[in-house]
């Protein structure tokens, strides 16, 4: 069964996403549980995390279904000890907020070397990172989301995911998330089925389904390989129509979030109907 939802809004509050998500028929969500652009943020109020239970439990929506992303600041391969001191506490301080909502996993991108070291000792960095988020929390696993390859980015190629995992000896708290604009435009094709299938036979061989956390749904606006990383509506982009019929229509991706994060809010209840629509 797929669970297709979207990053919806927390405006007035976290408590308020699992109020937006079914209001656009979500079966999945996704949110940010603090400012996205600043390094420290507000506790949770105990208040906002009972009513975000409440409200999740009203919505339907199961709390293994909500990926929260973390925020955009976090640079974990930077080799820069400032910013990634800086990364880890915000990694940790989203993983216990994760934690005290009763959901089990949080969504982040690697970062990027900034070109000051190799793409391989920045994945080093990266896990490093990890593994002291890891010790220094309990329960919610850390998803590593596959980016576009856009600057120094690493995360572009299956490999990258597959060394950041087998550099964490907890792999019980460790996952990775597809962007399906993210593959395209990082030399991923999904848009015939036998483009599709290879791209996931790759990524069971190089990195493993059993990894597989989540997925981000998003049309793209750059073109195959070009690594631009601009997300378009479904069906309305370069990937078209046909690549998400092959994603609603596998198996394989059964059971876990699909988040949504197109370019138009008002057009995500259409979104989740029209990829339903495509289910054989």
């Amino acid at each position: 069964m797929k669970f297709v939802g979207a990053h919806v809004s927390t405006s007035g509050g976290v408590e308020n996403a699992p109020v937006n998500a079914q209001a656009i028929g979500a079966k999945a969500l996704s949110l940010f549980t603090r400012n996205q652009r600043q390094w420290s943020s507000k506790p949770l109020t105990e208040e906002s995390i009972r009513l975000f239970k409440e409200n999740l439990a009203k919505s339907g929506i199961p709390a293994k279904q909500v990926l929260p992303h973390c925020s955009y600041l976090i640079n974990l391969g930077n080799p820069g000890s400032e910013i990634r001191d800086k990364s880890i506490e915000a990694l940790v301080d989203e993983t216990e907020r994760a934690g005290a909502l009763g959901i089990s996993m949080v969504n982040f991108h690697p970062g990027g070397h900034m070109r000051l070291v190799s793409e391989e000792e920045c994945l080093k960095l990266v896990a490093d990172a990890m593994n002291q988020v890891l010790d220094r929390t309990k329960e919610v696993a850390l998803i590593v989301e596959g980016t576009a390859g856009q600057g120094s980015h690493v995360g572009y190629r299956f490999e990258h995911l597959a060394s950041i995992i087998e550099q964490c000896p907890d792999k019980s708290r460790v996952g990775v998330c597809l962007d399906t604009c993210h593959l395209f435009v990082a030399g991923y094709d999904l848009r015939t089925p036998e483009a599709y299938e290879k791209t996931m036979k790759d990524f069971g061989k190089i990195v493993g389904f059993k990894y597989l956390r989540g997925m981000h749904l998003n049309d793209a606006k750059g073109d195959f390989a070009s690594k631009k990383d601009r997300h378009e509506a479904i069906g309305k982009g370069t990937l078209g129509l046909a690549a998400f019929k092959h994603v609603m229509n596998d198996k394989r991706l059964d059971g876990i979030p699909m988040i949504l994060e197109t370019n138009d809010p008002d057009r995500w209840a259409e979104e989740i109907r029209t990829l339903y629509s495509l289910v054989d």
